[in-house]
This record gives C-alpha cells, sequence and structure tokens, in this order.
C-alpha cells in the first residue's frame, strides 16, 4: 500500500479556497414552459409543506393539499419532460450507434426523431379526445375542474411534439445527433 501525504493547511488558506471566480448567470437558455414547470414546482412545494406544517405542528391537517401537490406533481413531470425533450436529456440508448457504420447510424437516429415526433402525435390525440370524455370531472377534495390538470398534460404533449421536431431540424442541420455523438451535447443547452 502507498502513503499517502496529506499537506498543512492554514485556516486562511482554507478559507480562500472556496472564493471561486463566479461567472454571470446566463438565463437565456431557459424557454417559458421551463419558468411555468418552476412556478409548479414551487406551488406543489408549498402545498407539501403546508399539509407537513397543518398535520404535525398544527395537528389538523387541511386535506386539500395532497391532491393539489399530486396534481402539481404530474403537471411538473409533463411540462418538464418537454425541457428534456428541448435538451435532449431523454433516455438515449447509444451504445448501437458505436458499432454501426456513419451512414447507417445517420438514417438510424432520424428515424429515431420522427418516430418520437409520431409518439408525441399520437399521445397529443389521445390526451385531446381523453379530456374531451372527462372535461366535466371535479377533484375530490376540493371543487376544482380536474381538466386542468388533463390540459396541462396534453400542453405538455403538444409541446414536446414542436419541440422534437425542433430537435429533428437541428440534427439535420448539424449533420449529426445526441445518438451519433453524445459527447457533442454533454454541457450543451441547445
Amino acid at each position: 500500500m502507498t502513503q499517502e501525504v496529506h499537506t498543512q493547511v492554514t485556516p486562511e488558506e482554507l478559507a480562500h479556497a472556496f472564493e471561486e471566480e463566479t461567472q454571470p448567470v446566463d438565463l437565456s437558455r431557459y424557454a417559458v414552459e421551463d419558468w411555468v414547470t418552476l412556478a409548479v414546482f414551487w406551488g406543489m412545494s408549498f402545498c407539501v409543506f403546508l399539509q407537513f406544517f397543518t398535520r404535525y405542528v398544527m395537528n389538523n391537517s387541511f386535506a386539500w393539499t395532497e391532491e393539489i401537490a399530486i396534481n402539481c406533481l404530474v403537471v411538473v413531470v409533463f411540462l418538464g419532460s418537454v425541457m428534456c425533450t428541448r435538451t435532449t436529456r431523454h433516455i438515449h440508448v447509444d451504445v448501437l450507434y458505436h458499432y454501426l457504420p456513419a451512414g447507417v447510424g445517420r438514417y438510424l437516429a432520424l428515424a429515431v426523431n420522427l418516430i418520437t415526433i409520431c409518439f408525441f402525435a399520437y399521445m397529443s390525440w389521445l390526451l385531446w379526445r381523453y379530456v374531451g370524455i372527462v372535461h366535466r370531472e371535479r377533484m375530490v377534495t376540493i371543487n376544482l375542474p380536474r381538466n386542468v390538470v388533463f390540459y396541462a398534460v396534453f400542453a405538455g404533449f403538444v409541446l414536446m411534439m414542436l419541440r422534437a421536431i425542433q430537435v429533428f431540424i437541428g440534427n439535420i442541420r448539424r449533420g449529426y445527433s445526441a445518438l451519433e455523438r453524445p459527447a457533442a451535447f454533454d454541457g450543451l443547452g441547445e
């Protein structure tokens, strides 16, 4: 076994070790749906905190907070998926592309893009039909329409379809996709 050598650090050096030059914050990579998702997330967090506070501090919990928090979570998941689609951060299986010839991999990646767009379009259509069937449902604990949640999920799928089309066009212009060159997309926020 090798011995580790530790150099002595003074308290002043330790205190200054955390002083780093901060870069200016760039918010331009975030889209409108990201900010809406963030707002719904904080609304969900507030409901969960309110549930905890009223249950364990006041010993008399509000029943509606759990249902609102669950519905907010559903909205966060589907609107957050729009960001994953836009930034190509959904799960990819790209090991196959290392073994395929470049031309075959290119056509396969474009086919995956088209299948993704078709899937989001089909899910949008199904959600539209579903909302038409259950548009009069009300929430159980609070008298609010549930169709707001269903419309948010529908909007999420429509936005995912639109963002997938943007990614497809970007992949064509760029000449490669995240499936073909995943290292080129590390740290990218496009």
